[in-house]
């Protein structure tokens, strides 16, 4: 199996809920959600991809980096990889249901451990969405991070629990999920939270808590406040709100305001080893890339994630490679040039 014979498969598979296009830039799909696509105009998708084409790489060759470390700690875990694999869901209406719910996150998730890295599991309206990631993360020895969307307290709480028991090193909730209005007409309401309502949900548990969907500093430093252990800079995939910047546009200046005092991750626009340098560059620990890992879930199942995981891991070394950096630690602003 090869990538060219993964993205194939992909095709086949996804049914023209995504064409697999060559450039992932969300202009083939805007509109469509349910689907792949971003919301409304496809603007906060293209925006994540926007965002990161606006910075170059400072080619360099003069230094003794020449057998980068792409090595990481995070959560406890000992990853080979900065390159995670983000939280999603609904195999059947946004993807054409080739694979059931179950299939497709113990793929994400076997198929990132076995590549050195870490996969994210989602929720949704229909229970299995949750189920099936709790049994993939325990299945794997707790090898991944469940995400709940922004429920009432009780019913995050309860999936807090599982998450414990399932041995999984973190636990987290994506409160841009509040914009799903699919959740709330399928019976599952979806709202935004005040601040006492974090503090109380991170307090109900020992696991580091993340809070994904950050997208201004103002927010971020609330973040810290509650006691969250890590962010995830996120517009969602640009399938929440239509025309909110790129990821890549924010990092900064959130990095800037909190980076000091918790971990900053990043997801928005990632397709390849050289998207993540940069993400990295301007200030985040890790990223979490999402369409990419669909395909190779749809198109190779567990080996077609690491092969997907295991390429962008490739491309980034060969960037820190080209760019000077023999660590992570050296992926710095200084190694990029605004376009």
């Amino acid at each position: 199996m090869n990538l060219a014979e993964v993205r194939k498969t992909a095709r086949e598979k996804l049914k023209g809920y995504c064409r697999v296009c060559p450039v992932c830039d969300g202009r083939a799909c805007a509109g469509e959600v349910p689907g792949m696509g971003g919301v409304g105009t496809g603007a906060s998708f293209r925006a994540n991809v926007e965002a990161l084409a606006r910075y170059r790489l400072n080619l360099r060759t003069i230094h003794s980096a020449k057998n980068p470390d792409t090595s990481l700690e995070l959560f406890g875990l000992k990853l080979q990889t900065p390159i995670l694999s983000a939280p999603i869901t609904g195999t059947t209406y946004n993807m054409g249901g080739a694979l059931s719910e179950r299939e497709f996150i113990g793929a994400v998730i076997t198929g990132s451990k076995m590549a050195g890295s870490l996969g994210f599991s989602g929720d949704g309206a229909d229970p299995t969405m949750y189920d099936s990631g709790i049994e993939a993360i325990s299945a794997e020895g707790g090898w991944g991070i469940p995400i709940i969307k922004p429920r009432a307290q009780e019913a995050i709480v309860e999936r807090i629990r599982r998450a414990e028991k399932a041995g999984a090193p973190a636990v987290g909730v994506d409160i841009d999920g509040a914009g799903l209005i699919t959740m709330a007409l399928k019976g599952h309401p979806v709202e935004p939270k005040t601040l006492d309502e974090l503090k109380e949900l991170i307090r109900s548990t020992r696991l580091p808590f993340i809070l994904k969907g950050i997208m201004t500093v103002d927010e971020a430093e609330l973040a810290v406040e509650a006691g969250a252990a890590a962010i995830v800079v996120s517009n969602h995939g640009g399938r929440i709100l239509d025309h909110t910047p790129g990821v890549a546009e924010v990092l900064p200046e959130i990095v800037r305001a909190v980076g000091d005092r918790i971990v900053v991750l990043a997801d928005g626009g990632v397709r390849s080893g050289v998207d993540a340098l940069k993400l990295l560059a301007l200030g985040a620990r890790a990223v979490l890339v999402g369409r990419p890992i669909v395909i190779g879930a749809f198109g190779g199942g567990a080996e077609g994630v690491k092969l997907v995981l295991e390429q962008m891991t490739e491309e980034l070394r060969q960037a820190m490679i080209l760019t000077g950096c023999s660590s992570l630690r050296d992926a710095s602003p200084r190694i990029l040039r605004p376009a």
